[in-house]
């Protein structure tokens, strides 16, 4: 018997090759781990934010992003000036709570910015923060 169980002379099974077992096991675990990122990342419009050294999260709210060209996406989805005043009155009706997080990229016009919490006013929403990432840390004496 070649390559599975190892056999005594009276024909009983001494021992189990496992490497089939392990292999698979590894196959599966790498599986796992490749896509567990993708299950925890949530889904979002890749954006060049501006640094800040203060953040806070934010537990109930829609995430709006302006990319570089001024499109505006409200929760990964594109869209024009009215829905998004539309799309906050309908999530402010549904929770008087509810908190937009504006996400700009740092090469949109601060005027397009300023357009953006504008609308998100109008549609009733007057809790917003804007999303920033904190610089990494520089060595003392080091220019950011």
């Amino acid at each position: 018997m070649a390559g599975g169980a190892q056999q005594d002379d009276d024909g009983s099974i001494t021992g189990i090759n496992v490497t089939p077992f392990v292999d698979i096991a590894l196959v599966l675990l790498i599986i796992f781990m490749v896509t567990a990122k993708y299950i925890v990342t949530p889904q979002a419009i890749p954006v060049d934010l501006p640094r800040a050294t203060t953040s806070a999260g934010v537990s109930v709210a829609v995430a709006i992003t302006v990319d570089a060209d001024g499109h505006i996406f409200a929760d990964t989805r594109p869209v024009n000036e009215q829905q998004l005043v539309e799309l906050m009155r309908q999530k402010k009706q549904e929770n008087p709570e509810i908190r937009a997080i504006i996400a700009a990229s740092r090469r949109v016009n601060h005027g397009r910015v300023v357009q953006v919490i504008d609308l998100v006013r109008q549609g009733g929403v007057t809790k917003f923060a804007i999303q920033t990432e904190v610089p990494e840390a520089t060595p003392a004496g080091a220019a950011p």
